[in-house]
Formats: structure tokens, sequence, C-alpha cells
């Protein structure tokens, strides 16, 4: 709870900060011409987004609602054209069921909120031209069951191996960095949890990624893209009681959006995923589902 304290304090003096820059806009330069200095990864299922997947082969659905944002920026150098900037997130994550009339009884869900420090320049790669970033995080998220996992009045307890209900709850640090070119995005990023509740969780996991879009494409609205994030996470082993390995998560997206990919929009994706399950509640569990839906970009 102190840990979860601290956080709160640093938002609200982080906000009022916010809000003495936006009262004075008018004597600011404003040097950010795009979306953020550190874009949200399109095939991460961790990153705050707004939308929801459809289960191809169950009954249930995704519904994601949250946003990563830039607050202020605390530096950019207009000749060197390096910026750096304070940020935030915060995001749910939502297991529905898919019952009859229309009805959609939230099995479970995760909160997650933080703060992000993101740091950009221009840069070279094998000669292609673009744009190198850097964007470490502070999070805390926190899951729970809700009423579409109680099952004749009570919690449905197949599978899970944890006496329901148990407490879940993460604080970690997470560094991610980027290359960023026309057509394509690179990253790698490492994530170290400092608390977590189960213990005995490994509190290590990477991860690495690509996307690949079509920004210039001439048929107005459709900009077609295909992403993967890849991560190695821990696993849970049921009979030890902790974590005793890793397995590798994959997460593959292809769609189109209806502007370009840096900017604001709207994304039809296909979506794969193979792994541990994402969801806090299933932390235990792998899965495997393709689903279809909406993504809404701010």
């Amino acid at each position: 709870m102190k840990k979860f304290s601290v956080l709160l304090v640093c938002f609200f003096l982080s906000s009022s900060i916010f809000s003495y820059q936006h009262l004075h806009a008018d004597s600011l330069p404003n040097h950010n011409t795009g979306r953020l200095i550190f874009n949200p990864l399109l095939a991460d299922p961790l990153e705050p987004r707004i939308g929801t997947l459809f289960n191809l082969s169950k009954k249930d659905l995704l519904l994601d609602i949250g946003s990563t944002f830039d607050l202020m920026e605390l530096f950019h150098n207009p000749t060197s054209q390096t910026r750096l900037s304070l940020g935030g997130h915060f995001a749910t994550y939502s297991l529905l069921r898919r019952s009859k009339n229309f009805k959609f009884p939230v099995d479970a869900i995760d909160y997650i909120f933080g703060f992000n420090l993101s740091y950009s320049k221009p840069a070279e790669i094998f000669g292609f031209q673009g744009q190198s970033s850097v964007r470490f995080r502070l999070s805390h998220i926190s899951a729970h069951f809700v009423d579409g996992h109680v099952k004749n009045g009570v919690w449905d307890q197949e599978n899970v191996p944890l006496t329901i209900p148990f407490v879940y709850s993460r604080e970690f640090i997470n560094l991610q960095g980027a290359f960023s070119a026309e057509s394509f995005k690179a990253y790698l990023g490492y994530q170290f949890m400092f608390h977590t509740i189960p213990d005995d969780i490994n509190p290590h996991s990477f991860q690495a990624g690509l996307e690949l879009y079509h920004n210039t494409c001439k048929i107005p609205g459709i900009y077609p893209f295909v992403a993967t994030d890849f991560k190695l996470k821990p696993v849970w082993n049921a009979s030890k009681n902790k974590t005793d390995d890793f397995a590798g998560c994959l997460n593959i997206q292809l769609g189109v959006k209806t502007n370009p990919i840096h900017e604001k929009g709207m994304r039809v994706v296909l979506n794969y995923s193979s792994g541990i399950d994402h969801h806090g509640m299933y932390f235990y569990r792998r899965i495997s589902y393709t689903s279809l839906g909406v993504l809404f970009d701010f």
C-alpha cells in the first residue's frame, strides 16, 4: 500500500504541473507534432488501448479501455531533434463471456496505472533513416475475478490453483527501446517486478517485436500492417507453488488502419495469441486462440 500511495502522490504532482502548462500554453512552444514520443506497440496485449476482440473459437471477448499519454515535455533540442517527455498510462483489461440476450458477464478484469519517461532522437541504422526511442515505465497492476466467474452462486474454482478469492498485485518497471522508420518498427524490452502477490514469481521477463506497415497506400482509409510481439514470461508450477521456468508468448496482429500508423485512427484486426494468459487471474494458464475486432488509436 505504501508503494501504491507513492504512485498516487506522484500522479497528482505531475497532473498539477501539466495543468499549469496547459493554462500557459500560449507562451509555450509546441514541439510535439505526433501522437506520442514513443507510440504504443501494436501487438503487445498489455499496451493500454481502447477496443474489443472477439474470440473466434470460444464465447469470450476482450474489452480493453485505456490510454498512454504525454503529460509534459521535459526537454527539447530543435537542433538535434532530441526530446524527453513525462507521461502516464491507465487501463483496464476485461475478459467477458458472451451469453444469451446480448449479455456479457465479466469473468476477470485487470487494472493498471503508472508513469513513464519517453526519449527520442533521429538515427540511422543499417542505412535506414528513422527515429530511435526509449520508454521507461513504472506501473502497478491488480487483477480480480468478477460476477462472470460465478456458478450457482459460488466462485468457479475449477482448474484454479489458488483458493478464490485471492490477491493478485504487482509493481514493476519496464524498459523498451525501439527504432522506427517509414515502413517498420523494431523493439526490445525488459521488465522487472520488484513486488508481487502471489510471491515466488520470477521477477524477470523479456520482450521483442517487429511491426511492418504501408503508410503510403493509395487507397483512402486502407493502411495495411502486420505486427508481432514475443515475450519470455515465467511459468507457474502448481505442484511447487512457484514459477519454475520460462515460456514463449506470441501475439500476432494483422489488419488495416484508417490512417497511417503514427496517426490517430481505427484498426480492424485479426489477432492470434499463444502462450501464458496475460490476464492476472489466469497467470498460471496457457492459451491459444484467434480473435477478430476493432481497436482505436488516440
